[in-house]
């Protein structure tokens, strides 16, 4: 984090390096933690939490199926993330929610189920990919590392031992001088990014891959549906192949940290126009409209500060 503010930790706010879990925390041997990313936003009438039940939501279904149990009620997470972000003073927000195993013992199966560590962390983040990527659009590379296959890990729940996958899709596409990776399924189909979920553009209609492509179902892939639907375009979940990609009209990322981000080439191909696609346009700017006034809040994803 960058910036040294306040942590609420397990009940109450802490000063930064106060905030500390013990080496035996079963998280930090076996990956056992769930946690989310919430972005806040400065607006005309204050700063407001994108989406704040809906993320709080997933991780509380994250955490049931890992069955870590939650220490506290969603209401309380809910509350502590408001305090969180008030003591920062920060207009615009990145919010991490945090509920991980703590030192209950060695072993795969923690010997103490009800030793959990809740943290909710905050700090300052602008684009995820940087600013010229966010406009312009980022180059990206299908990697060599496949997603999880069905029925090995919940890819459906955000755990941060399912982020191990991530990281090597992102170093191999950082060491091959790319900005972003992109992984298949074990089918060889498109799954989605690093940390991102996918879409494509193709002859005028919008394309996904499926929750059943060993993706996360983003939020932020849940807004875009719906921002669409207003614009009067198609969003269509189907099963895409590589080379769709490299055929796509237009293509781009969407996620709480990537927002929503153009890609303007894959694997050295350029991608459509090489940079941001009408389309893409109308969907980011209907999305950053949200925050500016621009579009209307058509479906309470606000939550004023």
């Amino acid at each position: 984090m960058g910036m040294k503010f306040k942590i609420w930790f397990n009940g109450e706010l802490r000063n930064f390096e106060d905030c500390t879990v013990h080496v035996l925390s079963h998280a930090l041997h076996y990956g056992s933690s769930v946690f989310e990313g919430i972005r806040a936003y400065k607006t005309p009438r204050g700063t407001a939490f994108f989406r704040l039940d809906d993320h709080l939501k997933r991780l509380f279904y994250s955490a049931a199926i890992y069955r870590i149990p939650m220490r506290y009620s969603f209401e309380e997470i809910r509350e502590a993330c408001f305090k969180t972000v008030r003591s920062t003073g920060l207009e615009s927000a990145y919010i991490r929610p945090l509920v991980a195993r703590g030192a209950c013992g060695l072993g795969v199966i923690p010997k103490n189920m009800d030793h959990v560590d809740v943290s909710i962390m905050v700090d300052s983040w602008g684009a995820y990919l940087g600013e010229e990527g966010l406009k312009n659009g980022i180059r990206a590379c299908i990697t060599s590392w496949q997603r999880l296959a069905p029925n090995t890990m919940p890819t459906g729940a955000k755990a941060g031992g399912n982020y191990l996958s991530s990281q090597l899709i992102g170093f191999e596409a950082k060491d091959r001088g790319f900005d972003e990776g992109i992984a298949l399924g074990h089918d060889g189909l498109l799954s989605e990014g690093a940390g991102e979920n996918l879409f494509l553009v193709k002859n005028g209609k919008i394309l996904t891959p499926p929750t059943s492509a060993s993706i996360l179902g983003g939020i932020t892939r849940d807004s875009v549906f719906s921002l669409a639907d207003d614009l009067g375009l198609q969003v269509i979940e189907q099963t895409l192949s590589r080379e769709q990609l490299y055929g796509a009209d237009e293509a781009f990322f969407s996620g709480t940290a990537v927002e929503v981000t153009p890609i303007r080439q894959i694997d050295h191909i350029t991608i459509g126009n090489g940079g941001c696609g009408p389309l893409t346009k109308r969907i980011q700017s209907a999305f950053f409209g949200l925050f500016s006034g621009e579009t209307e809040d058509r479906y309470d994803w606000l939550s004023y500060l």
